[in-house]
């Protein structure tokens, strides 16, 4: 049976480490544009605890969404050892465009694949690049369009991308801007009839009803009158579908694939929130009657990246495939869990087999 199988991966991290300690001159103000009434030490205090962040990556000036998407591409290419011009679909997922500089207009046109596909030189009028917006799912998402196109014989070859720059659409006076970063994460997925290691099964789910701006974008938490807009959420909505939500759709996805639990190698899902990721892992072997999770199954890196949306997956593989998480490594034959939730409300998964 055919099959979608990754066999390459790449990932830009920016070179700016911004710590928590950053944050220490901020005021911060809830949304009722009221300064809130705790120091910035208890706040940033707080937010550590319950993200797990440390630190995160900003890009530097200038360097915009698709100069990242095109680096991890290249790494990604380089480790699969493909030739660019046999690549049908370039896809990249992200949220905001190209955005040069804080407050600088958010640039979409033409679409950050096409750019992508410009900046490798690929020459080839059959490689056809475009964007997906789909919130922080949009790269796990990319994959599971490219597995539809691998099966239905519409392509072989696709690179798949997650970029973006949040640092540059976030409230300084907004206390969960904390938890944003940017980087880049890419991966070549290629047409397999030679094994049964690829993508087995896929799940989708879309809630847009009184979920739909839970995750939306605001002026400054100050209320002063400025034409940008900054990414918003409701953390105690998102908080509370993702962990109703997520773990129900993970089982689905993973009931399907037709493994048992006690075969299941490793967890990748998105690094939103240290604490709401463990939660959700644990709710989900739950739902198998499992009540102590298992060891080494959730690899985490938002402790030192922070959330870069679409970037945390692909970025998280490949560090884990290039041996930079200890006491994590995929093998041949080990069955892997990628799930993702995130502005729509939009949920994902993915079971595949290394």
């Amino acid at each position: 049976m055919l099959k979608s199988k990754i066999i390459g991966t790449g990932s830009y991290i920016p070179t700016e480490i911004i710590p928590n300690s950053y944050f220490l001159n901020h005021n911060f103000f809830g949304t009722d544009n009221v300064e809130i009434n705790q120091s910035a030490e208890t706040i940033i205090q707080k937010f550590s605890a319950i993200t797990g962040i440390k630190s995160r990556r900003y890009a530097a000036k200038g360097l915009t969404a698709s100069d990242m998407a095109t680096m991890a591409a290249e790494q990604a290419i380089s480790n699969a050892s493909v030739d660019p011009e046999l690549i049908d679909i370039i896809i990249v997922a992200h949220n905001y465009g190209d955005i040069k500089y804080e407050g600088s207009p958010r640039d979409m046109v033409p679409s950050l694949a096409a750019r992508v596909k410009h900046n490798l030189g690929i020459k080839n009028i059959s490689c056809i690049p475009y964007d997906l917006v789909f919130g922080c799912p949009g790269w796990l998402q990319g994959l599971i369009q490219c597995d539809l196109a691998i099966r239905s014989g519409v392509a072989k070859t696709c690179l798949v991308i997650g970029a973006e720059t949040l640092s540059r659409v976030i409230d300084s006076s907004d206390r969960d801007s904390m938890i944003f970063s940017d980087g880049a994460g890419a991966c070549i997925i290629q047409a397999n009839t030679t094994s049964d290691s690829g993508i087995i099964n896929s799940v989708v789910r879309s809630d847009t009803d009184i979920e739909l701006e839970f995750i939306y974008s605001a002026g400054s938490n100050k209320g002063e009158k400025e034409d940008s807009e900054y990414i918003k959420m409701k953390g105690r909505k998102v908080y509370e579908y993702a962990l109703k939500n997520v773990p129900q759709a993970m089982k689905q996805c993973f009931d399907h694939s037709g493994n048992k639990i006690e075969s299941l190698k490793m967890i990748l899902i998105h690094q939103a929130n240290e604490k709401m990721d463990e939660a959700i892992v644990k709710r989900f072997f739950e739902l198998y009657g499992i009540e102590d999770l298992p060891q080494n199954i959730m690899p985490m890196n938002i402790s030192s990246m922070g959330n870069s949306s679409v970037a945390t997956i692909p970025t998280l593989l490949h560090q884990v495939l290039d041996n930079q998480i200890d006491t994590y490594n995929i093998s041949d034959g080990d069955i892997i869990l990628f799930a993702s939730v995130g502005a729509g409300m939009n949920i994902n998964a993915i079971t595949y087999k290394w």
